[in-house]
């Protein structure tokens, strides 16, 4: 990393862990009146996300919406490809509950947690929707992958639900037509785009490959990236958007090799040991070759996915991941909560979800989503500070404005329920560890 180009970077992040036991099925994670939890842009997703069952008639439960009990349902990863997102996201969601039940509950009553699978697959996310949606929630906090959200946006929407994802950052849905139901506290990749682009540059590099999934979140990371590559003057020399599903990558590898970059980009997720083997065959592997990443890239057992044998394989790769900033006081409650989190990608940003879902309902002094959705942007803005349910919600007793600061830091809502700025780690493998590098912030 060239040090002049980075010293105005803070240093030093605290990088933290989560891993849980999921909830089961539609009966309540967090029962109302003894709350008891268990409970990282990006994950996997399809370029063109199945939409499953979209035009079946869907159970919803109306009937208890505005009985004065908010019902929140989370859907997100506790199995398949993306499950070890699910322990951060999952352990936050529960603390959260039980801070807000602790507080005093929302309009004098305890919150009730469902929890449901998106599982990495467009079905099943379907059919946990429908399940949270048979239950009668009034809001749902997830999905992880911005693909399954957009398998099943329509649906959510179409039965009035709130929804809010802690760890979406495909653009798309910055103009999505979500009738201001969606909402994500993680910042778009139109933020983290010049970001990567910026850490290539400021290590010299001027000719970029990248390759990335043919995915909503792969091809949406690599046209932010390349539009700032080229603002700046750099030269992407290929740009592959392969099938995540291919039994192989050589010809993808082969086009990169071909043209002559002096760096490679790679967006991918769980196939990336893969294409790194290849990579490394051709001679562009971290050891011979500068390459770099995003988020998903950024596990301490991808080194072994490559080379059980060598986890010091993949030392020198470099990436760029959004990061919350949560203080060391809510980490160290995350790890007495769960002692065996191991992660910590996304869990401030799903605390601050399911918050500002319980904030919102307490503005509009209702449970009912097409009530309190009118509120979830301002409890982040334009009013005085707080920084948890506790403080904020005396504040609104008190009728005044607020300002919802949270876990993943200043949040500041965009007139279409998103993050107006995200901040970024620098990090870097070394001696088969992840270490932070830096720390940036990008606004619009």
């Amino acid at each position: 990393m060239n040090g002049s180009r980075w010293m105005r970077l803070l240093a030093a992040l605290l990088v933290l862990g989560v891993a849980t036991a999921a909830c089961g099925d539609g009966e309540p994670a967090v029962e109302p009146d003894e709350p008891d939890p268990e409970v990282v842009d990006e994950p996997a997703e399809d370029d063109e996300p199945e939409v499953v069952d979209d035009d079946e008639e869907i159970e919803v439960d109306t009937a208890q919406r505005g009985d004065g009990t908010l019902r929140i349902g989370y859907l997100l990863p506790e199995t398949g490809t993306l499950a070890f997102y699910g322990p951060p996201t999952i352990t936050a969601v529960e603390l959260a509950v039980e801070d807000i039940n602790e507080a005093g509950g929302v309009l004098g009553n305890p919150v009730e947690l469902f929890s449901a699978d998106e599982a990495g697959d467009a079905a099943v996310a379907s059919t946990s929707v429908d399940r949270l949606l048979a239950d009668g929630v009034d809001a749902i906090i997830g999905a992880v992958a911005s693909g399954m959200s957009l398998a099943v946006i329509d649906k959510i929407i179409g039965a009035g639900v709130v929804q809010c994802s802690p760890a979406n950052t495909s653009p798309t849905f910055t103009t999505y037509d979500d009738q201001g139901f969606y909402h994500r506290t993680a910042p778009t990749d139109a933020l983290q785009g010049p970001v990567l682009a910026e850490t290539m540059l400021g290590e010299g590099h001027a000719r970029i490959a990248l390759m990335a999934r043919a995915d909503d979140y792969g091809q949406g990371l690599a046209d932010e990236t390349e539009a700032a590559l080229e603002e700046a003057g750099a030269e992407v020399v290929a740009k592959v958007i392969y099938d995540p599903e291919a039994a192989t990558y050589s010809a993808e590898v082969e086009q990169v090799a071909g043209a002559g970059p002096d760096a490679v980009a790679l967006i991918s997720f769980d196939e990336a040991a893969q294409i790194l083997q290849e990579l490394i065959e051709a001679g562009l592997g971290p050891a011979d070759f500068p390459v770099f990443g995003a988020e998903s890239l950024r596990s301490t057992e991808l080194p072994l996915d490559v080379d059980p044998a060598d986890e010091t394989v993949l030392d020198g790769l470099q990436g760029t991941a959004p990061i919350s900033r949560a203080d060391e006081s809510f980490v160290e409650r995350l790890e007495e909560f769960n002692p065996d989190l191991t992660d910590f990608l996304f869990a401030g940003e799903a605390y601050d979800c399911a918050v500002i879902i319980a904030l919102a309902a307490t503005a509009a002094e209702s449970d009912d989503p097409g009530v309190f959705v009118e509120e979830m942007i301002d409890v982040t803005r334009d009013g005085t500070d707080c920084t948890s349910y506790a403080e904020c919600a005396e504040l609104l007793e008190a009728g005044e404005d607020i300002n919802y600061n949270g876990a993943s830091g200043p949040i500041e809502f965009t007139d279409v329920g998103e993050p107006e700025r995200g901040t970024y780690e620098i990090w870097e493998f070394s001696g088969g560890e992840i270490v932070t590098v830096g720390e940036v912030e990008s606004t619009f």
